[in-house]
């Protein structure tokens, strides 16, 4: 395999580790980049840029960008913590003091915190809505607005895998009078000179290679772990709230087709770089070479307190959210315990680590079963914790 790219000194862990995960783990493409203290250290991609099809032989390139499903939450919450360093949101606010039609079906108290914090009660829809339905931020504001919580808002937590697009995507728009993907272009991207978008804009679809779901080689069957029963059965079950909140859009999109790739999901459908990715997390935790840092230090604090720890009703382990970021735990496993950022089912992460200095991203076209821990993302970090700890 050979991998394109460069790694600072030190970094090297890194670098071997991406190639195993091609020689061993099955990665068919992918990159990886890391930025410390603002200035990137690493940045290596490889592999094939589309994971089947006439095209799948194209090599990938070093702007490369994929879906990178709900690393996309990520993104958005910092948006949402961004509009609250403004003062344009009150985080501890209810939700129906910026969107009145949210008070409806026993919601009057929720408050912005809990939606963040996958608090809000509602990971499922009653009737489900199709592809064309989800990618109308309208219809998928009202569904949401008209459902009924299945625990009280703010008693319990459980992840709110789709219904977080239309959440997080109308609050935004209610703030700011702008579709949440324009505003995250403008406001976000723009500024931090990050390659990810939300809503993929007609030019930029050349350099977006095709995903697909492959399955591990049989050479890293020792890497494997078996879900335990409670978890397989909820997967199984059609009525559990686990299969309905993956559920709230059906059938599934079709992730390679534009229409869908156009659309602006915050909680499934961002396209990044691993650059893009990784720069995006740096400028949370520091100045991007030299320049811009989106969050202050005290709204960053904000992005990794806990708000959500304990048994998830939805993904059936224990689960820790800060107000939108997922934190270090078993289940999701990230640089080290004072780490926040977001796994993308099946591969994608982002994450940054205050304490290290470190932000990283990783971008994959061969999706996994894995929900939050996927074991290429898992090999790089572990090479990544080698190298900082040696520096």
């Amino acid at each position: 395999m050979d991998v394109n790219g460069a790694v600072a000194e030190g970094f090297e862990p890194v670098r071997e580790a991406f190639v195993r995960n091609f020689e061993t783990l099955g990665d068919r493409g992918a990159a990886v980049a890391v930025y410390r203290d603002g200035h990137k250290v690493v940045d290596l991609w490889g592999g094939a840029r589309d994971v089947d099809g006439e095209a799948g032989t194209a090599p990938w390139e070093q702007g490369t960008a994929q879906i990178v499903r709900s690393a996309t939450k990520g993104v958005v919450a910092a948006g949402l913590l961004l509009l609250h360093q403004r003062g344009e949101l009150d985080l501890d606010a209810p939700v129906g003091s910026y969107w009145p039609e949210y008070k409806a079906a026993g919601k009057e108290r929720t408050l912005v915190r809990h939606l963040l914090a996958h608090r809000a009660g509602v990971p499922v829809l009653d009737r489900p809505l199709t592809p064309a339905e989800a990618a109308d931020p309208d219809l998928g504001a009202a569904a949401v607005a008209a459902q009924t919580p299945v625990w009280e808002p703010g008693a319990d937590h459980g992840y709110h895998a789709q219904t977080y697009s239309w959440l997080t995507g109308e609050l935004v728009r209610r703030i700011t009078g702008r579709p949440v993907g324009e505003w995250i272009a403008d406001e976000i991207a723009g500024p931090v000179g990050a390659a990810l978008w939300l809503g993929l804009p007609a030019a930029q679809r050349a350099r977006v290679g095709r995903v697909g779901q492959v399955e591990a080689p049989a050479q890293s069957g020792a890497l494997k772990t078996r879900p335990k029963p409670a978890v397989a059965a909820a997967y199984a079950d059609p009525h559990s709230l686990t299969r309905r909140a993956f559920a709230a859009i059906t059938p599934l999109p079709d992730e390679n087709d534009p229409a869908y790739r156009a659309a602006a999901l915050p909680a499934s459908n961002g396209i990044a770089t691993a650059d893009g990715l990784a720069r995006f997390y740096a400028s949370l935790i520091g100045e991007v070479d030299g320049g811009t840092r989106l969050l202050r230090p005290e709204t960053t604090a904000l992005a990794r307190g806990e708000q959500s720890s304990g048994p998830d009703r939805v993904l059936v382990v224990n689960t820790r959210f800060g107000l939108g970021h997922m934190l270090h735990s078993a289940a999701s496993p990230l640089l080290s315990p004072a780490s926040f950022g977001h796994p993308g089912r099946g591969g994608a992460l982002g994450l940054a680590d205050p304490e290290s200095g470190i932000a990283f991203g990783y971008v994959t076209n061969g999706f996994r079963t894995s929900v939050t821990a996927d074991p290429r993302a898992q090999a790089l970090l572990r090479a990544l914790r080698t190298a900082t700890t040696a520096r």
